[in-house]
């Protein structure tokens, strides 16, 4: 298979694409990165492009610290691998429907628009291609991840993440389908027969993802795909409530409440913009703990914990806060002497005002009143911060990482709090990931809720998770013969579909 595209041959790689978005294209990456890495291969993950505001700080080659997505930082960790700018050389941070704010190779680079999406693109993509060379040069096998869907033929000409990726490195391609919400059959047809025959030929087979029931059941359509597209299923993964990783795009905690009626209720903002939600997993793990998203006053009423999370725009979700009555209702949550916690964004709006001088965020010079529970001001600026920092408090070492424009000043008075600030019942900090510390998560709760220590080791929990996934693989996909296949680019010519798309068109063209 590997030299029927038109760049790049011979990297010892795979693309695992998805028919629809949230197939489950993250989960087998993830999952065959430590299949693979438990054999002793030298692994890397890949995503060309992902558009998430759920991200992380590493550092590049240069030793300056870098924003990489989320889950390509988890899939490193399941690679067993040092996380770097080259494992997700693009990430698209949407800044609203239209617009979406760039990080080239971990640094900002500008914007892209809906208005200039092929163009704006083309350098983002040449830098992709140059970073996967580069991974694959340094390691046996580079598991690539590929966004949406392969098939999106209305983006194809600027396809640098999918089919584009392929090509340009004679990957083979096998596609996830969500059999959970149905069509999965034709999900899987349609994928190949839309591809132009170049472009088919680089789809080797296929993998079914949260199967519910008799696998006999499933047996003679797996047979029929298999007979009427000439491409082999690799396996069928069954739904497994115990599945969990890093949150990517959904807010989904399901299967991290505590069980009981005892539980202290942790009410966490549903930002419309909101980034770096991932903060809250580790409370989502407590088992004393019951973690809910909030979006209206009745939501957080009987909370016992506020959590104002992160978010692309703050004055744009400060105003939606007040627009739901939601602000009236923090302040009110914390002048009954219950605990609030902000972090980045959500930092920013419990403090005295926002300004955002030069546009960074909204309109030049746009201002709001914060919501006055922390003596601070914040002011955009176009510079941004990336950073690792590690203190102690309450008794506790503590770490995590900053991703943000704003500048934080606070008064005089303010109780000291790592990157940030404290007022009473009212904690406001700048560094993401400090909960995932144990020892600091165990004395902010005692601090806040007075909870005894759990013994939760977050670390160890996503260790198990990730080798939870990787034992699924290993029962029910033939890793082995994905492997086979990431070395060898396949053996045997792929047949084309009909109707086949038209031949992918270069941008710029006409339309």
């Amino acid at each position: 298979m590997s030299g029927n595209g038109t760049g790049r041959v011979g990297a010892s790689g795979l693309l695992v694409a998805g028919a629809t978005s949230d197939a489950g294209k993250s989960v087998v990456t993830t999952a065959l990165c430590r299949a693979f890495a438990r054999r002793g291969i030298r692994v890397a993950p890949y995503k060309a492009q992902n558009m998430s505001n759920n991200s992380m700080v590493c550092h590049g080659s240069d030793g300056r610290p870098a924003e990489i997505g989320r889950a390509q930082w988890v899939q490193a960790l399941a690679a067993r691998a040092l996380p770097e700018p080259a494992m997700n050389p693009v990430l698209l941070k949407p800044g609203s429907d239209r617009r979406s704010h760039a990080v080239l190779l971990g640094h900002p680079a500008g914007e892209v628009s809906s208005s200039n999406w092929e163009e704006g693109r083309r350098h983002l993509a040449e830098a992709a291609h140059a970073a996967f060379d580069d991974l694959a040069s340094r390691y046996d096998v580079v598991v690539a991840e590929g966004a949406g869907s392969p098939t999106e033929i209305n983006l194809r000409a600027g396809d640098y993440v999918n089919m584009g990726l392929a090509r340009h490195a004679g990957l083979p391609t096998v596609v996830v389908g969500d059999i959970d919400r149905g069509g999965v059959f034709a999900a899987l047809y349609g994928t190949v027969a839309l591809l132009e025959p170049a472009d088919q030929e680089l789809i080797a087979g296929f993998v079914i993802n949260r199967f519910r029931g008799d696998p006999e059941l499933l047996r003679p359509g797996l047979e029929d795909l298999e007979r009427l597209t000439g491409r082999r299923v690799y396996g069928t993964l069954p739904w497994d409530s115990r599945l969990w990783l890093d949150s990517e795009d959904a807010l989904d905690l399901e299967g991290r409440r505590a069980d009981g009626v005892s539980a202290r209720r942790v009410a966490v903002v549903r930002l419309p913009r909101i980034s770096n939600f991932t903060d809250v997993d580790a409370l989502g793990l407590e088992p004393g703990l019951d973690v809910v998203f909030a979006s209206g006053p009745r939501d957080i009423a009987d909370a016992d914990l506020v959590v104002l999370p992160g978010t692309r725009s703050t004055l744009a979700d400060l105003a939606w806060l007040r627009s739901r009555g939601l602000d009236a209702a923090i302040v009110e949550h914390a002048r009954r002497g219950r605990p609030v916690l902000g972090v980045c964004g959500g930092f920013q709006m419990l403090g005295r005002d926002v300004h955002d001088p030069e546009g960074v965020e909204a309109e030049p010079g746009a201002y709001a009143e914060g919501l006055g529970l922390l003596d601070v001001r914040t002011d955009f600026t176009p510079d941004k911060t990336l950073r690792l920092p590690s203190g102690e408090a309450l008794g506790a070492p503590v770490d995590g990482y900053e991703i943000h424009h704003g500048r934080i000043t606070v008064g005089d008075g303010v109780e000291a709090f790592p990157g940030g600030a404290r007022s009473g019942v009212v904690f406001g900090t700048m560094w993401h990931g400090a909960l995932e510390g144990d020892a600091f998560r165990s004395a902010f709760l005692a601090e806040t809720l007075d909870q005894e220590p759990s013994g939760v080791d977050f670390p160890a929990a996503r260790e198990r998770r990730v080798d939870l996934l990787a034992d699924l693989v290993e029962r029910y996909l033939d890793v082995d013969a994905l492997l086979e296949l990431a070395r060898s680019g396949g053996s045997e010519p792929m047949p084309v579909l009909a109707p086949g798309g038209p031949p992918a068109r270069t941008a710029g063209s006409a339309r």
